[in-house]
C-alpha cells in the first residue's frame, strides 16, 4: 500500500439511517393516531382532565371521549365530560365511562348514572349499567349537570 487508507463510504450510509429512521418515526405517527377499539389505558395522577385540567385519579370517575382522527380524550368526573360534550364542536366517536361499582368501562349507550356523594368537581353521579335500580338516565344526568353549573355561575 502506498500509504493511503481506505475510506468507508458515510454518505450512503448515513442515507440509508436516515430513510430508515424517518420511515420508523412516520409509522410510528401513523400507529399513534390511529383508532383504538375499545377504551384506552388512562395512566392515574398523571393524565389531565380535558375539560377541568385536574389530574384523573380515581378510577371509579374516569371518562373518556375518542375523536375520530383517533385523539383520546380523558375526563376525571363524569361531569366533566358530559359538559365538554354539551360544549365542544366536535362529536366524538366513542364515549366510554368506568363503572363505579365495577372493575369494567360501560359504553355511552349502556351508561346510567347514581348519585355516589363527592366527585372531584363536584356533580356527583356515577356511571352504572342502564337498568340498575335508581339509575336516572343520560340526559336527566346531562339536566341535572346542566343545572348544577348554572347554579355555580358557569353557562
Amino acid at each position: 500500500m502506498t500509504g493511503r487508507t481506505r475510506r468507508f463510504p458515510v454518505g450512503p450510509v448515513l442515507a440509508a439511517v436516515g430513510v430508515a429512521a424517518a420511515g420508523a418515526f412516520v409509522g410510528l405517527l401513523v400507529r399513534s393516531q390511529a383508532r383504538p377499539e375499545g377504551p384506552v389505558p388512562i395512566v392515574y395522577d398523571k393524565e389531565a382532565c380535558a375539560h377541568c385540567h385536574m389530574q384523573v385519579g380515581d378510577p371509579r370517575l374516569a371518562a373518556q371521549a375518542q375523536l375520530a382522527d383517533g385523539s383520546v380524550l380523558d375526563f376525571d368526573d363524569p361531569g366533566c365530560l358530559i359538559t365538554w360534550l354539551d360544549e365542544s364542536r366536535e362529536q366524538p366517536r366513542a364515549v366510554w365511562l368506568r363503572a363505579f361499582r365495577e372493575d369494567r368501562w360501560l359504553g355511552r349507550a349502556s351508561a346510567a348514572f347514581v348519585e355516589v356523594g363527592e366527585t372531584p368537581m363536584g356533580f356527583g353521579l356515577g356511571a352504572v349499567e342502564r337498568g340498575t335500580p335508581g339509575a336516572i338516565s343520560w340526559e336527566e344526568a346531562a339536566a341535572r349537570i346542566k343545572a348544577k353549573r348554572r347554579e355555580r355561575g358557569g353557562s
